[in-house]
Parts: structure tokens; sequence; C-alpha cells
């Protein structure tokens, strides 16, 4: 025995041989806001929202609208559309590769969710973006989920809600994600004509085509706390206009 086995007391000595447990992958996030450490279950079960400083973290489509919507009756719009690579665009990467990873990511087909369901037992259509799925970009797929949702409103006399979170129209697609800004924004002028509210929910970020149509468009429009809104981001904005942005700027309680 040296001295420094003397020193250390029993309790905390290693033993030879064994090895220390490993603490399970997922099982603890850091909130961004205030950097607690908190345990992923209570997280998920206060709809991740920071119990400690009641920071709204990102949140995916399916659990937003699982969250929101009574259990039944439940019926997916659109679930059947999907992309199509019709400019063969490649950057980085072919985008048909890109859409066939990032699906498999996420087990979404495209970046909108659309159900027609209830909220404490008043029928709606309700709407969520994917962020996970190509930073929730609008391309034809969730142009047209989002005008099917709207058209089942029209055709039930039914209110829509929905929840944002993208960084605009989606480039791979071109002119094509760009006619989705007055497809969409068409339907919502049929229903406002037929007097059936539009609720649109900013959630964090909601940027680009997104934020200039369907989502600055409500009847009602309600932001989470801290969400980053605009067209262009910050610092696309600070290299323009050449000047340091105040604190704040582009969230929701800014505007």
């Amino acid at each position: 025995m040296n001295w420094l086995t003397r020193l250390v007391p029993a309790r905390i000595r290693t033993r030879t041989g064994t090895t220390s447990k490993r603490v399970p992958e997922g099982l603890w996030a850091n909130c961004p806001e205030c950097k607690a450490v908190l345990y992923r279950t209570e997280l998920e079960h206060n709809l991740e929202v920071c119990p400690r400083c009641g920071h709204h973290m990102r949140i995916g489509a399916r659990a937003r609208l699982n969250a929101f919507l009574d259990p039944e009756p439940r019926q997916e719009i659109g679930a059947d559309t999907e992309a199509v690579d019709v400019h063969r665009f490649k950057d980085t990467k072919r985008y048909r590769d890109r859409l066939t990873g990032t699906q498999k990511a996420t087990g979404e087909r495209d970046a909108l969710v659309v159900y027609q369901g209830a909220l404490m037992g008043h029928g709606l259509v309700a709407a969520a973006f994917e962020f996970r799925f190509m930073g929730g970009s609008m391309g034809s797929v969730v142009g047209e989920r989002f005008a099917r949702g709207a058209q089942v409103c029209l055709d039930n006399g039914l209110p829509m809600v929905c929840f944002s979170a993208s960084g605009g129209a989606r480039m791979q697609e071109g002119l094509l994600s760009l006619l989705q800004m007055a497809k969409t924004s068409a339907m919502l002028a049929r229903l406002g004509e037929a007097r059936l509210p539009f609720i649109s929910v900013l959630t964090d970020p909601t940027t680009g085509g997104v934020s200039a149509s369907l989502a600055m468009l409500g009847d009602v429009i309600i932001a989470e706390p801290n969400a980053l809104i605009g067209f262009a981001g910050p610092r696309v904005i600070e290299q323009t206009v050449r000047e340091v942005l105040p604190p704040g700027f582009q969230r929701s309680e800014f505007l």
C-alpha cells in the first residue's frame, strides 16, 4: 500500500477490474436560456417548456398536434402528397437525396402536418410545421397540404389553426416554392370571405416566405415567448444596414 492509497478513503476507491455505469444518452437536456440541466421525461411532460425559466423549446409537429388536439376524432390531410425534384436541383447533394435522408431522419414525408380534428369537442383543422424537415421550408407539398386543409374548412365550416416554424421558401424548388406564398394567401382570402377564422401561432423561428405569407395573415396572431420572427435574419440585416441591432430585435416581444 503506497502513500496515495493510504490517503484516499476506501469508500471512494475504484476497485480494479470494475467499470463505471454509463448514463443513457438522451436522459438529460440543457435549457438554452437558463442553462439548467433538466430530466428529459419531465421536460416532455411539460411540453418542452423549461420548468425553471419558462423558455419554450422547439417541439416536433406531431408532438405539438398530439398535445393540442383531442385524441379522437382525427383525420390526417394530404399525407399522400410527396415532393418531386422537378428541377433536378443539386447543391452539396442532390435534392432527391436530401429529401430521402430527411424523411428517414424525421419520419415525415414533408415539412407540414395537417389534421382535421377537434379541440375540447369543437371541430377544426390544425396544421404544424416540422422544423427538423429542411428547416420547415415551404415547398409545393407544404403549400398543397395547407390548401387542402383550408378547403376542408370551407367544405365543413371549420376554423383553422396553424403553428408556424420555418426558415422560409424551399430554395431547391425555385419558383414553385415561391408560388406557395400566393397559393396559401389565396386560400386564406377564401376563408376570410366565408367568415371562417384563421388563427396563426408563431413559434421559433418563423421567417422568410412563411412569415411573408400565411403566418402573418391570421385573424388572430399569437406568438411563443422569445420566438424569432422576421423576414431576413438578424445577421443579414446587420450586414445590410451596417449597424448593431438592439437586444431582442425580431423577437416576439419586440413585435
